[in-house]
């Protein structure tokens, strides 16, 4: 079926055409071959000829002759395109050729050559696993035998380990295994390190913000040991379409950018695709459940209400209406990356980074939830009935939610739906996430392949490479939160030259009703761009520690890790921390420098979900998260079945689980508080103080509701015993006394609104001057805060111990804020949109927000700011 004839089975017959708000023909695209190149290993030629590709896309090709000839290469092109055959092609022709050659006289020893070799990294173990699977199907089509290839990771055994040491020729793997494992005992992998012909960097857009910094750091590590043992790798970035791939891909490898040869243009065929944003329809009656009124896939979201200290004055009514501030939020985790260490033990567990809030339950205001007025369908419900009709219908279909809830959810509702219909049906419906066991998400992964589903609900884990083609349409539910992201999961439609439809349902949320009803918003602005800073000497400094451990750092070798290099060695050699020699660098300490930092900021090991009664390992929880997913009680879904946990033992890692089938969920109730632990600078702007310092963002799951599937009534509410988790980050933040207020004509009701629309705009302005990501920002609003006395608005960095954003902000202050004002007054919108306040990761809705208020403030702030000193310490 032709993506007209699927958007009209959506349509059912007219029934929902209002709900389609925008639909959009995106033309199709032929594609131009090219020859293969005359250096490529004829067999493997022919193994890709004998899997169908009988010559490569222009693009392919030239990105291949770039890299054997000796050139970096970054190939920025669409989900689909086939990037994979511009990095195999060149790196097997060299493997292949080396093998040939590696004993030119068998007569004479001198003659034998080290085979080259190739390492191949990857944001996921999924991804990589996948790569491995299409590399075997090609040799074997290939007919060749003397390639030999293996993952490496922190699941790969002993005995694996040594033969992958000893004998692979390409070796797939991570950036966390590299850090935690090759690196530090790089002379067991000598062999490796020394033959090292060819770095695959797959996925390379996923390598952003402070994951993106360590990554580069990395690969600066990497390149550093290859060449202590006369290696000179070329390397190979693979990317969805961004802006200024090649600045990120010279970013990434410490490279300036014209030394890296850049591909964008993408000569592979595309299939017309039909891309359409959806609305929900209003619940009928005006009203539902007010659970309805909070992101329906989101653990997290129960109001809870915190009583206000006797000293803190209540604001209007008895609330400061500001909403709640955020807790842990799955989108920072695509795919379960946290859970996808090296096997190292990592640094003691720390809560997950915090999003974007916008008032403080526990700090002194009471929260409120204040009902629209005409409550529309959760996202998640409309997704499900919309996959529903398209099995039916014989599509093949994938649908990404937002979070592993979200997944389970529309899988458990698409099926129902489906027995209705056939009994046959619900079996060709699954989901797909992170925490699943590696073995079943390749058997979901092959089993959509090979047409044995028809349909997958899913988390991004599916928006990365792994090839699965051929699919019909993609539903997305809810923004995703970049564009970046929206053209990936757009990509999945329509694969190899193929029609495609593609439908965004928007959730309840402003972000999105904006998005729906502005789709130039949405479809029309460029791409984002890769933001990272290897500079950072947060970042930098663990990382000059483990690559002197690794091998003593030498001055000739520092422009590798930037300018800012030296600088942070002489503070770690004044700390101790490090020890300077006339030779260089060196670590002294006996504990492995590498486990300074952690990659991904995972927070701890993962906790594993076991089933009481077999002692099955079902799947597993972020560390984060647990406390929210698998508490005693929480109902456990997994694959469409439900547990119920009954033991959660944190200090080993283990929840024990019952299988059971119950007709609730359940959903945590948290409370949270940001905290000034110490103001180390501070400057007066009139009655503005302008600060910044350590704060600590404490989170504590105090209870869990049970609710009736599917109208949400509350069966029962139950109290929980659980550690609270602080988060200790640095911060900048900034009061707005009362008579700021009053001169800025912002009233106690207006007041919520504008330092919540003020925090928004601030974060996403500040990734302009502090080179990070808005994903590496947390944030606070609140009417009245305990220590300042004030109305305040608190951003900080979303990692443990800070990562220097919040300091360059406040260094930068008036400019920033500056910045986040014209921002605001030139969005042509008339209450707020995406483009000036409101955020994709706010973990209140959006609500409340009040753009003019906002403008009114931050240029009273910024009267005051006018008329002051400079920053000074105290």
């Amino acid at each position: 079926m032709g993506p007209g004839e699927l958007l009209d089975v959506l349509l059912a017959g007219g029934r929902r055409a209002d709900r389609a708000t925008h639909v959009r023909d995106l033309p199709a695209r032929p594609g131009a071959r090219a020859d293969w190149p005359a250096w490529a290993d004829a067999d493997v030629v022919r193994g890709y000829r004998a899997l169908g590709v009988e010559r490569p896309w222009e693009h392919q090709a030239d990105a291949a002759d770039a890299a054997w000839s000796g050139r970096h290469t970054v190939l920025a092109t669409s989900t689909g395109s086939g990037k994979s055959l511009a990095f195999w092609l060149p790196a097997l022709s060299a493997v292949r050729r080396g093998a040939a050659g590696a004993l030119l006289d068998p007569g004479r020893i001198e003659s034998v050559q080290r085979r080259p070799t190739v390492l191949y990294l990857s944001p996921t173990k999924a991804l990589a696993a996948d790569q491995l699977a299409a590399l075997e199907r090609l040799l074997a089509a290939a007919g060749t035998r003397d390639v030999r290839v293996a993952t490496c990771d922190g699941d790969t055994s002993r005995d694996e380990r040594r033969w992958v040491r000893e004998h692979a020729d390409v070796v797939l793997t991570n950036p966390d295994f590299l850090h935690f494992a090759l690196l530090p005992a790089h002379a067991s992998w000598s062999r490796v390190l020394s033959s090292l012909a060819f770095v695959v960097v797959d996925e390379c857009h996923a390598f952003r913000g402070v994951f993106g910094a360590h990554v580069a750091l990395v690969l600066r590590r990497l390149r550093r040991l290859a060449a202590a043992y006369g290696a000179s790798p070329v390397v190979v970035m693979a990317s969805a379409t961004t802006s200024d791939p090649a600045a990120s891909a010279a970013r990434l490898l410490g490279v300036d950018a014209d030394d890296v040869h850049t591909v964008t243009t993408d000569a592979s065929p595309a299939g017309r695709k039909t891309l359409v944003l959806w609305q929900p329809p209003e619940l009928p009656g005006g009203d539902g459940p007010w659970a309805s009124l909070l992101p329906d896939e989101d653990p997290w979201a129960t109001v809870v209400v915190a009583p206000p200290p006797p000293d803190v004055p209540e604001g209007p009514g008895g609330a400061d209406g500001a909403g709640s501030a955020d807790g842990p939020a799955d989108p920072g985790d695509p795919d379960g990356l946290a859970a996808r260490g090296s096997g190292v033990d990592g640094p003691a567990p720390q809560p997950a980074p915090p999003t974007e809030g916008s008032g403080p339950v526990g700090t002194g205001e009471r929260l409120v939830a204040v009902p629209q007025d005409r409550p529309r369908r959760t996202a998640t419900a409309e997704v499900a009935d919309l996959l529903a009709d398209l099995v039916s219908a014989g599509a093949r279909v994938l649908a990404f939610t937002r979070s592993r809830r979200g997944a389970e959810s529309v899988a458990a509702t698409t099926r129902d739906h489906l027995r209705a219909v056939d009994p046959m049906l619900p079996a060709l419906v699954s989901s797909y996430r992170g925490g699943y066991l590696p073995e079943e998400r390749r058997a979901l992964e092959e089993a959509i392949r090979a047409g044995h589903l028809r349909a997958l609900a899913t988390t991004n884990a599916l928006e990365l490479g792994v090839d699965i083609s051929g699919l019909d349409a993609v539903l997305i539910a809810g923004w995703p939160g970049t564009r970046v992201s929206l053209w990936q999961q757009a990509g999945r439609a329509g694969r190899a030259g193929a029609e495609g439809l593609v439908v965004l349902v928007a959730r309840e949320d402003p972000l999105d009703t904006f998005l729906v009803h502005h789709p130039e918003a949405a479809l029309d602005a460029p791409v984002e761009a890769t933001v990272f800073d290897p500079g950072n000497p947060y970042v930098l400094a663990p990382h000059l520690c483990a690559a002197a451990a690794e091998r003593p750092l030498r001055s000739e070798e520092l422009d590798l890790f930037g300018p800012r290099a030296l600088a942070v060695l002489g503070q770690l050699t004044e700390r101790g921390i490090l020890r300077r020699r006339s030779s260089g660098w060196y670590w002294t300490h006996a504990e492995p420098a590498s486990r300074l930092t952690d990659l991904r900021g995972a927070g701890g090991q993962p906790v594993r979900v076991v089933e009481s009664a077999t002692g099955r390992l079902l799947g597993t929880v972020d560390a984060a998260s647990a406390d929210a997913t698998v508490h005693p009680g929480a109902v456990y879904v997994h694959l469409g079945v439900t547990y119920v946990v009954d033991e959660l033992h944190l200090e080993d890692g283990v929840a024990l689980a019952t299988r059971r089938d119950v007709d609730h969920g359940t959903w945590a109730r948290w409370v949270t508080s940001t905290s000034v632990v110490e103001v180390e600078r501070e400057v007066a702007w009139g009655p503005v103080t302008w600060s910044f310092g350590q704060v600590d963002v404490t989170t504590q799951v105090v209870g869990y509701q049970r609710r009736r599937i599917p109208d949400l009534q509350v069966l029962s509410t139950h109290d929980l015993d659980l550690p609270a988790r602080t988060l200790r980050t640095a911060a900048v933040w900034w009061t707005a006394p009362p008579e700021v207020l009053e001169r800025a004509g912002v009233t106690l009701e207006v007041a919520p609104g504008a330092l919540h629309a003020a925090e928004h705009a601030s974060i996403g302005l500040l990734p302009l001057l502090a080179t990070c990501d808005r994903w590496d920002l947390g944030g606070l609003s609140t009417l009245v805060h305990p220590d300042t006395g004030h109305a305040t608005v608190f951003v900080h960095d979303g990692h443990p111990g800070g990562a220097g954003f919040a300091e360059r902000g406040f260094d930068l202050g008036p400019v920033w804020l500056r910045a986040t004002r014209d921002a605001i007054a030139a969005c042509p919108c008339a209450t707020g949109c995406p483009a000036c306040v409101q955020s994709p990761k706010c973990g209140n809705g959006n609500d409340p927000l009040d753009k003019a208020g906002a403008l009114r403030l931050l240029s009273t702030v910024l009267a005051h700011a006018a008329t002051s000193g400079t920053t000074s310490s105290v």
